[in-house]
């Protein structure tokens, strides 16, 4: 069972693939898109979750999702179709790092996928590009909000607190006009909908060929969590504008 599918899977009762739940998701939403006839861009789009309700909210909205599971997009394509947005929504199967568009768009999206890009700093560096003037950047990435162990830094990489990662994105040229941290129940929410999604359907399709795999998946995740990174990682969700031009 390939990677695509098991995300695909595990995202099935909870489809913003980050901890954010619906409010968030929906505040969030109204500080990047602002005037209501965007043109907006999601590099590493998966489902396409974020674009579908931003365009369900506003109706002169368009948008194009970037995305190399042809899974995932299958899925976005049926969500936008099936909620009356699917004449709006370009999407296009292709490494988000490769995309190129001859106009610039007014939010560029990246929430939950900076490792297609190597990282926060490389998410931004990618999104820049594509950034109409007076454009804004709609990103969400992870950070150590306790002290990490040897375990965590395994499972999950590296990355700094809050201040730092917040520093970081200051000194590239951005400045933030929003943001929201995870809080813990919706980071606790994530975790429990990825591991009891993908557990559950292994156990509804036990004469499955990747049944046995996706169950394992599941209790390495759940254990990868509960004893690794739980109670150091974090995750924040900025909206950005250039600071200068």
């Amino acid at each position: 069972m390939n990677r695509s599918l098991i995300s695909r899977l595990a995202h099935a009762s909870h489809p913003v693939a980050a901890p954010l739940d619906d409010e968030s998701v929906r505040r969030l939403l109204g500080r990047a898109v602002v005037r209501g006839d965007e043109r907006l861009l999601d590099l590493g789009c998966g489902q396409a979750e974020w674009l579908v309700r931003a365009l369900v909210a506003h109706p002169e909205a368009t948008a194009v999702g970037v995305d190399v599971s042809k899974d995932a997009l299958a899925e976005a394509r049926k969500q936008a179709d099936g909620r009356g947005v699917g004449e709006r929504l370009v999407l296009r199967e292709e490494d988000a790092g490769a995309f190129a568009s001859g106009r610039g768009f007014d939010v560029v999206m990246s929430v939950g996928a900076t490792h297609a890009f190597g990282g926060l700093m490389g998410t931004l560096a990618a999104a820049r590009p594509h950034l109409a003037p007076g454009g804004r950047v709609l990103v969400g990435d992870a950070y150590w909000e306790a002290e990490p162990g040897a375990e965590a830094r395994r499972t999950l990489g590296e990355y700094e607190d809050l201040a730092a990662t917040l520093d970081r994105v200051v000194a590239d040229g951005w400045t933030p006009v929003f943001g929201h941290c995870s809080s813990r129940q919706e980071l606790d929410d994530y975790e429990w909908h990825w591991t009891g999604a993908l557990a559950e359907w292994a156990l509804d399709h036990p004469g499955d060929p990747g049944s046995q795999e996706a169950l394992a998946a599941a209790d390495r995740h759940r254990s990868e969590w509960l004893h690794g990174y739980r109670d150091c990682f974090g995750f924040v969700t900025l909206v950005l504008r250039p600071t200068t031009p």
